[in-house]
């Protein structure tokens, strides 16, 4: 599956390619290729190119190999910058934490500097392996696509033009440049599961299970993950409507769709509601869905799905928002900005925070709304102390507006990405 290096990046990159963008470099030999690659690329089209590199303070090395990345880009002419991640609590997965520090910081970085596009290296290899975890854990069709050459995380467009390109490759590539690396040596610690499976790969390469063929299956399954998420939105625009930050789907309507689409399209609406970026375990959406076709209501990952009338309504559950409380001039849970009109004002003794039963009882025209009574718990209000002085969704105004973050639009784009 390796190509000419040159031409994968312009795959990827045109025929629109941004006119400032990142590059994540760790030092490795995958990073830095993509490195001198970018570099090539963007002196060619006239790209302001920038990179970044991580230093997780795990390893005393790491330091070190950042300095050589910072000496490299010195010498190629292409601007650099290390992050430093030094509040990991000491608890939990280290890898996962690491890698959500990692994305976040770059893209607060990214932000920064006006960029809105970061190349990372991940290769054929990193491909295979990520296909043969995913099997081990019994993925579906999502997980089995395995890594796309597109993604779009914390704001952010993450490309990875190395998806089809060979470790081995990318090694002989910088050797005729005379471009050294640096090789992490967690990269050879069998306690890591990817390098149990890099290991596995080896024994399993002889019966044809090599990067190839599991690059080739990643690539089938996107093709199936494509067409199944254009039925989820085809089917989202007859059966869903978008109400006040809540989804509502036509249930009957709902039931005639096959059993994938039902469950992609809870998916959807429960991270779109709940801001997550992960889907909920398949079992997890299982038990949902169980509870739902008994006339039971459910609670999944901060949102509260119920039957009302005919239709089904996912929103952002009560109890999830206890305690989520802001200034009235920032953003609450997220998703809400409040903003005042006439003679009303920002004041500091102003709070936002969910309506609840208490709130709700301090509405005498809620009902006017047409949103049910348990939706609109989970809704804001200004308060002042226990006093409510305004409820916008709620029916109760008082010269104060609520916006929700993202629109219709957002939610059925968000059928359509990953």
């Amino acid at each position: 599956m390796s190509e000419n290096l040159p031409e994968v990046v312009s795959d990827v990159l045109l025929p629109h390619p941004p006119k400032i963008m990142g590059v994540a470099v760790s030092g490795g030999s995958d990073s830095m290729a993509l490195l001198q690659v970018l570099h090539e690329f963007c002196l060619i089209h006239e790209i302001d190119l920038h990179a970044v590199t991580v230093d997780h303070r795990l390893r005393e090395e790491a330091a070190q190999e950042a300095e050589h990345v910072a000496r490299h880009c010195a010498k190629i002419g292409v601007s650099h910058d290390t992050l430093v991640w030094d509040d990991w609590t000491g608890t939990g997965n280290v890898q996962n934490a690491a890698r959500e520090a990692r994305y976040s910081k770059m893209a607060a970085w990214a932000a920064q500097h006006g960029i809105d596009t970061i190349a990372v290296g991940h290769t054929a290899d990193d491909q295979a392996e990520t296909v043969l975890m995913r099997l081990a854990r019994r993925s579906g069709v999502d997980g089995l696509a395995g890594m796309q050459h597109r993604t779009l995380r914390h704001g952010i467009n993450w490309v990875r033009p190395l998806l089809r390109s060979r470790r081995a490759d990318l090694r002989r590539f910088l050797n005729s440049r005379n471009i050294t690396w640096v090789d992490d040596p967690s990269n050879k610690d069998s306690r890591y599961d990817r390098i149990k499976v890099r290991k596995m790969l080896e024994l399993l390469a002889p019966l044809g299970l090599d990067t190839d063929a599991l690059g080739e299956v990643a690539e089938h399954m996107a093709q199936a993950r494509k067409a199944l998420d254009w039925h989820t939105f085809l089917a989202a625009k007859q059966i869903v409507n978008i109400r006040q930050g809540a989804v509502t789907l036509d249930e009957k309507a709902l039931r005639l769709q096959p059993d994938e689409v039902q469950r992609r399209l809870l998916i959807k609406a429960l991270n779109w509601i709940s801001g997550s970026t992960y889907a909920p375990r398949r079992s997890s959406i299982a038990s949902a869905r169980a509870a739902l076709c008994k006339g039971q209501a459910a609670t999944l990952d901060g949102c509260h799905i119920r039957r009302i009338a005919t239709r089904l309504w996912i929103f952002r559950e009560h109890n999830a928002l206890r305690g989520c409380e802001s200034a009235t001039d920032t953003v609450w849970d997220n998703r809400w900005r409040l903003a005042p009109s006439g003679p009303a004002r920002h004041k500091a003794e102003l709070r936002i925070r969910a309506l609840g039963q208490s709130g709700l009882d301090q509405c005498p025209d809620w009902r006017d709304t047409g949103i049910p009574h348990v939706v609109l718990q989970s809704t804001p209000g200004v308060w002042k102390g226990d006093i409510l002085i305004a409820a916008p969704v709620a029916g109760y105004p008082q010269n104060w507006h609520a916006d929700f973050g993202e629109g219709p639009d957002t939610f059925f784009a968000a059928l359509l990405s990953h």
